[in-house]
């Protein structure tokens, strides 16, 4: 007997609505719903809650390689959004090319450094592309960090793309205008990045290597 047959039959000899399980368990209707028609699984901790509630064991309600399945897909969601929220904050530090004293300024034949706010020794188009570029990371760090939390996958990997070819463009652009102390900042922001990418591709790979040399029980 598979898993939401099982669910149901328990829910059913409780005398429950999926609605009461629901209440019960912390969790929607509609997610029951889910798990009764087969189109989907509880989380460990909700299939702990349906074990403890229903004083049946986890092996009872899910077979191993299922439970393990499971516990796979939880370790690697739970990496994305930590990858994710890392991306994020990264490209919220970009705030510091705001504040930092990172541009050079001419002030009577004396170079100073200033921050993006004083700096006037620039041309007003060029001075725009800086704000511009800072804007565009931080709205996107923002994004990132606000669909890491709501696991909005699709929306997380277009921001991801997006704030890549921005920091790229932004890091060409400063050098070409000669902002040392900015494009060393920008070009160590996306370093970060890129490692976080890479961290998250290995941590992928190693789920999916894990998973196919784990001998399957007939």
């Amino acid at each position: 007997m598979e898993f939401n047959e099982k669910l149901q039959n328990l829910r059913k000899a409780k005398g429950l609505t999926q609605e009461e399980l629901a209440e019960i368990l912390f969790v929607s209707r509609t997610a029951v719903s889910k798990w009764e028609s087969g189109r989907g699984y509880p989380s460990i901790d909700s299939l702990k809650d349906i074990s403890k509630f229903f004083q049946v064991s986890i092996d009872d309600l899910l077979s191993g390689e299922k439970l393990l399945s499971l516990a796979e897909n939880e370790s690697k969601s739970s990496f994305r959004k930590m990858c994710d929220l890392l991306f994020g904050i990264v490209d919220l530090f970009s705030i510091l090319l705001i504040f930092l004293p990172l541009y050079p300024d001419t002030v009577d034949g004396f170079v100073y450094s200033v921050s993006l706010f004083d700096y006037a020794d620039i041309s007003p188009l060029n001075k725009a592309f800086c704000w511009l570029g800072v804007i565009l990371l931080l709205v996107f760090g923002l994004l990132k960090v606000v669909f890491s939390k709501i696991n909005h996958q699709k929306g997380g990997k277009v921001i991801t793309e997006a704030s890549l070819v921005v920091n790229v463009l932004f890091v060409l652009f400063l050098g070409l205008t000669r902002q040392a102390y900015a494009v060393t900042v920008a070009v160590l922001l996306l370093i970060t990045k890129g490692l976080i990418l890479l961290k998250h591709t290995k941590g992928k790979w190693r789920i999916v290597l894990k998973h196919v040399k784990t001998p399957c029980k007939e």
